[in-house]
């Protein structure tokens, strides 16, 4: 069944759901190209309140036609459906309340979201030549647009990925050290070269963001050949970073960064500090690297063991 609905007539394009065992209905775009060539996974709304991957990807699901592409198009719209339509603001699946981009591979006969994970994985990661996988930032999340890569892999698919990662219009770019977990660090450890751009922020989507981010999804489709246009491909090649550093709360409280997302800070640096409920300072947290905040927590109020900011050595 799953195998029909994943392949229709040459030059045509269909939209359906996918059935998750009674626990979820993906909206899938199914374009099939004027000739036989690669396939390209794209998922969005993995985390179900990133609106502007989820957006993007809805846009580009009505916007590309058949007689552009060679090879065939995947297109999820987004994963967490049910996450979204009920405005889960932690990004979690409902049905158990757990992150579904730390439970790859899955299980079969696990939680919903382990089966929702699995279900991607058998059925949608399997017929990947490709993957990207699109993000952003939530309602308490500020970041500035990045490309993480995967490196878990053999050296000719990361390669080839961070190939796929010079072609997104960002100024950063991160080599995962990661190789399960997440849908495209699990896709690359099966040898899939993948891909997880992180653009808008704020619970919130723009024009411009999302203008921006199909550019960046066609410009990738481009360099692999699966998008034939009248625009050349262009090649960006983001600044890469040397390590990942995260800082995490040691209390909850209110929190008050020292910085915006994008900013470039220096070892020694005042990153920011949590507050008690009457507005004493009761802890200063302070970057350890030279390096650019990726992503950091804007909301006030934060719990403990948080991960408050995120920012790459450079």
């Amino acid at each position: 069944m799953i195998e029909n609905l994943l392949h229709t007539k040459t030059g045509e394009k269909k939209e359906f759901f996918l059935e998750i065992n009674g626990i979820e209905r993906l909206p899938v775009t199914l374009i099939e190209g004027k000739e036989k060539g690669k396939t390209l996974l794209i998922t969005s709304g993995i985390h179900c309140t990133e609106y502007t991957g989820i957006e993007t990807a809805i846009e580009l699901a009505q916007e590309l036609k058949p007689d552009q592409i060679k090879g065939r198009v995947i297109l999820v719209h987004p994963v967490n459906r049910t996450g979204f339509e009920a405005g889960q603001l932690n990004s979690c699946v409902p049905k158990d309340n757990k992150n579904l981009n730390r439970v790859f591979p899955g299980n079969r006969d696990g939680s919903a979201s382990e089966q929702i994970a699995d279900y991607i994985v058998t059925n949608l990661h399997s017929q990947a030549d490709y993957y990207i996988d699109m993000h952003g930032g939530n309602i308490q999340e500020d970041l500035t647009p990045y490309v993480y890569y995967v490196t878990v892999t053999t050296p000719e698919i990361s390669q080839k990925a961070k190939e796929m990662a010079n072609r997104v219009n960002v100024n950063y770019k991160v080599g995962s050290k990661v190789g399960g977990e997440g849908s495209y660090n699990y896709a690359g450890a099966c040898k899939i070269p993948s891909i997880l751009i992180e653009r808008g922020c704020g619970g919130i989507w723009t024009k411009d963001d999302v203008v921006l981010y199909k550019e960046d999804i066609k410009n990738v489709m481009r360099f692999l050949g699966i998008l034939e246009d009248s625009i050349q491909e262009i090649e960006y090649k983001p600044k890469r970073t040397k390590q990942i550093l995260e800082i995490y709360s040691s209390v909850a409280g209110c929190w008050y960064p020292a910085k915006r997302a994008g900013e470039k800070v220096c070892k020694g640096e005042l990153a920011g500090e949590i507050k008690d409920y009457f507005g004493n300072i009761i802890e200063k947290y302070y970057f350890k690297e030279n390096g650019v905040i990726l992503f950091q927590i804007s909301s006030l109020g934060i719990q403990e063991r948080q991960n408050i900011i995120t920012y790459g050595q450079i």
